[in-house]
């Protein structure tokens, strides 16, 4: 007689339920309000429970951004280009997981989600490349009236912080947060509370590709709850709206207005993110230094 206790049948195993961290500074911690929000699908079947970042994180998530830009944005152009490059990359080897987590996420059928990830690989390429590209079009030699040279070249803003869509998990994402960091600004962003699984996944591919601990930080949880400390802090310098709450925008320009930060303003409905992008996106997240220089010196 066997004394082997055999629990259920061996084809009825107990999947292993997730439980996600934020992104801050490179590293996976724990929200430090100890919280977390069940993630369901499109139906509304439990997928995995997520961090709900506090307004503790996002001060540590901002603290990071500002500890990484000085580096980031010093960092030639091309090196960007190449960092950027390799996630894309990473970005393709794991483009199934993407794929099953887009479809599960926004409910569309398989060839669909492969077509919206397929177009945030692209998304994220075609920002890389234009690292090296975007001072000679935004960058001028200015005509003056005596013995000077006078240059007007485009520098990164600094912190940025991006409201990602709600909507668009992975390719709205990408199509925010590229072009922030393309141009040598870091990024805090608040993902999408309803669908972060696919941000979750991108915070793995960043963290095992070339780009530095705190140029990107990934905070899962309630927009509402966190965007109004995002537009208030001090250390902030740019805001994305992207993915702000209708009735939340007006009191979040107000907040940023207090702390003179640039804010991007955008529809309050989610722009068809499958079209091709231009360079507005990237020209929102600079400012323009004007450098006069004595001629014969």
């Amino acid at each position: 007689m066997s004394d082997r206790v055999t629990f259920g049948r061996a084809d009825q195993r107990v999947a292993v339920a997730k439980t996600y961290k934020l992104y801050l500074g490179g590293a996976f911690p724990r929200s430090e309000s100890g919280r977390t929000y069940p993630v369901t699908d499109s139906r509304g079947k439990f997928l995995a429970n997520a961090a709900q970042a506090s307004r503790k994180d996002l001060r540590e998530a901002v603290g990071a951004a500002r500890k990484a830009f000085g580096k980031w944005s010093s960092a030639t152009a091309y090196n960007r280009g190449q960092v950027l490059y390799r996630v894309a990359e990473v970005l393709e080897g794991r483009r199934e997981q993407f794929a099953a987590e887009v479809s599960a996420s926004e409910g569309v059928q398989a060839k669909k989600a492969q077509s919206l990830v397929d177009t945030a690989i692209d998304r994220w390429v075609w920002y890389a490349g234009w690292t090296d590209k975007i001072t000679t079009v935004l960058g001028a030699s200015n005509p003056v009236a005596g013995p000077y040279f006078s240059f007007s070249v485009p520098e990164p803003t600094g912190v940025v912080g991006v409201l990602a869509p709600q909507e668009s998990s992975l390719l709205g994402l990408i199509s925010v947060l590229a072009p922030v960091i393309a141009t040598g600004n870091t990024a805090v962003v608040v993902t999408s509370g309803a669908r972060p699984l696919p941000a979750i996944t991108l915070s793995e591919v960043l963290a095992t590709s070339d780009v530095p601990g705190g140029v990107v930080n990934l905070l899962t949880g309630h927009t509402a709850e966190l965007a109004p400390w995002l537009a208030s802090h001090a250390d902030v310098n740019a805001l994305d709206l992207t993915g702000a709450p209708a009735e939340l925008r007006t009191e979040l320009e107000a907040a940023a207005a207090g702390t003179v930060k640039r804010v991007l303003r955008t529809p309050s409905t989610e722009p068809d993110w499958t079209r091709q992008p231009d360079i507005s996106r990237l020209r929102a997240v600079l400012e323009t230094k004007t450098v006069w220089h004595p001629m014969g010196v």
